[in-house]
This record gives structure tokens, C-alpha cells and sequence, in this order.
């Protein structure tokens, strides 16, 4: 038996991702300077409020400062209605009519969500975790982001319906996590450590101008930017590559490697990073 993890595309051990919500018209400077620090943010859009105002994006400006950048666009429910709190019918609607309404403006495919409102932390109308869970994969909605647990354990999530992020921008300890992540060496780390880290922040752009802090952001894009050990991805991509990694098919002794997918996927495997391209049989030579 041997220690196998999953590494991001070229052998990368760290992967980071953003999250931020609700379509508001500062997610346009907010995209501005996280697009020039090389990160990757998944948007979550309310399709019942976009709108050409002041105050929400409209749908022109989604298209120059979101999907034209290489972010991603996820469903947070038409009208932004939380999922635990709502009837079952209502949180379906909320979530399929979002879907559908960004698929058919913006001519994409929309698997990614984040819960609106309180989303799945309460549970009333008889509604239930299991339940959300079923009918959000009914909708072919792959992933749904959560909150209220942050942490610095970076971890992949387990079950990617309730994807808890690392931390809110205003944690007061982002920067502890952030020196924790960034400083992580996987060559100092025991066999059983070497497991792949993801960092996932999230918040509002409009908290930046509502506390007037946005050189908290030029902090955040400094520290976490601009890093080769790091795999810069949206949402929907980390999804994607897991899936992909999951997806291998092994031989019973461990030796050989089917991948099935179209993606290239990384492993770390005996101390090297391996990889397996789409279609290829890998044939891993004997432990000696």
C-alpha cells in the first residue's frame, strides 16, 4: 500500500479560489484588481436583480468584467431566497429559474451555486439538509457553497454541496491562514500530510466600499497572488479537476492508471508528481 494524492494541473500541491456574491456594481473593481493579481473568483448571481443601475451589475457589464476575465458565473437563487428556510417547492424554482434565466442570457452552462441568504444553517418549512442536497442534484447543480465554519485546515470538501470556504475577508485571522497556506512545504511534510491544499475565500465586493477598506483587498491580492506554487481556479474548475482525479481508474496492485476524462490530471505518488493525459494507460514501475 502506498501513499497516493491528487496534485492540480503541473504537479501544483496548493490551489486557490474566490467566491463573492449578489452581482453588486462594485464586483467591477473588485474584478479589476483580482484579475490583475492572477486570481480566479466565481460570481454568484441573483438573475431576478440584475439590472443597468448604480447599484447592480448589469448584464453588459457581467460580460466585460466576469465571464470575458475567465471567472465564473454561479447560480445564488432568482430572488435570493435561503434554501433551508424556504419551502421545497420555493427552493427549487428559486434555484432552476436562476439557472436557467444566466444559461439563456449569457449562453453558458451553470452547475455552481452558492446558498443564498441563510441557506442551509436553518431548516423550517419541513425542509431538511438531504433533502436541499437531492434536489439541488436533481437541478444538475454540481456544487453549492456554504458558510459559518471557517477554518485553516484547507481541505478539499468531502461533500461538495456543503463546500465550506477557508474564511470570510474579514476574518480577523485571514492573514494567520493566509502565512499558514502560503508557507506550507510539502517536502517537509509526512507521507500521510501530503494531501493537496485549497485555500477559498469569499465575502461581498460592497463590503470593501462600505468600510471603506479596499487596501484590505490589495493586502489579500499581494499575499495570495502571484505564486507558482499555486494553481489559480475558479469554483466550477476546482470542481472539475477533482472530479477528473477521481475518476481514475486503477488497476487492483496500484500500477497502472486509466484516465478516462479529457483532462490531464496530477498525483503524487513513492516522492514524484505523475501524470496521466487524457485517453493514456500509465504504467507505474513495481515498488522496489
Amino acid at each position: 500500500m502506498e501513499y497516493r494524492y491528487l496534485r492540480f494541473p503541473e504537479g501544483k500541491g496548493k490551489a486557490v479560489t474566490l467566491s463573492y456574491d449578489d452581482g453588486i456594481h462594485a464586483d467591477i473593481r473588485f474584478s479589476d484588481r483580482i484579475t490583475k493579481a492572477g486570481l480566479k473568483c466565481t460570481f454568484n448571481i441573483n438573475s431576478g436583480f440584475i439590472s443597468a443601475n448604480e447599484y447592480r451589475l448589469s448584464k453588459e457589464e457581467i460580460r466585460e468584467y466576469i465571464l470575458d476575465r475567465g471567472h465564473e458565473v454561479a447560480i445564488h437563487g432568482k430572488h435570493h431566497i435561503a434554501s433551508g428556510a424556504a419551502r421545497p417547492i420555493d427552493t427549487v424554482r428559486d434555484a432552476l429559474e436562476c439557472r436557467l434565466e444566466l444559461e439563456s442570457e449569457f449562453d453558458i452552462i451553470v452547475r455552481g451555486m452558492a446558498y443564498p441568504d441563510s441557506g442551509i444553517r436553518n431548516m423550517h418549512n419541513g425542509n431538511s439538509y438531504e433533502n436541499v442536497k437531492s434536489t439541488l442534484k436533481s437541478l444538475d447543480i454540481v456544487y453549492a457553497r456554504t458558510l459559518a465554519g471557517d477554518n485553516d485546515l484547507f481541505k478539499l470538501p468531502e461533500d461538495f454541496h456543503a463546500w465550506m470556504p477557508t474564511a470570510h475577508h474579514e476574518n480577523k485571522n485571514l492573514f494567520e491562514y493566509i502565512d499558514k497556506f502560503t508557507s506550507l512545504d510539502f517536502d517537509k511534510l509526512y507521507g500521510s500530510g501530503k494531501w493537496p491544499r485549497l485555500f477559498y475565500l469569499w465575502g461581498h465586493s460592497y463590503e470593501f466600499d462600505r468600510h471603506d477598506n479596499w487596501d484590505l483587498l490589495d493586502k489579500i491580492c499581494d499575499s495570495l497572488g502571484g505564486r507558482e506554487d499555486v494553481w489559480y481556479a475558479t469554483n466550477m474548475e476546482i470542481y472539475d479537476y477533482v472530479n477528473a482525479y477521481n475518476s481514475l481508474v486503477w488497476s487492483a496492485d496500484g500500477l497502472k492508471a486509466y484516465n478516462p476524462t479529457l483532462t490531464t490530471v496530477w498525483f503524487y505518488m513513492r516522492g514524484n508528481i505523475y501524470s496521466v493525459k487524457s485517453g493514456e494507460l500509465l504504467v507505474l514501475p513495481p515498488k522496489e
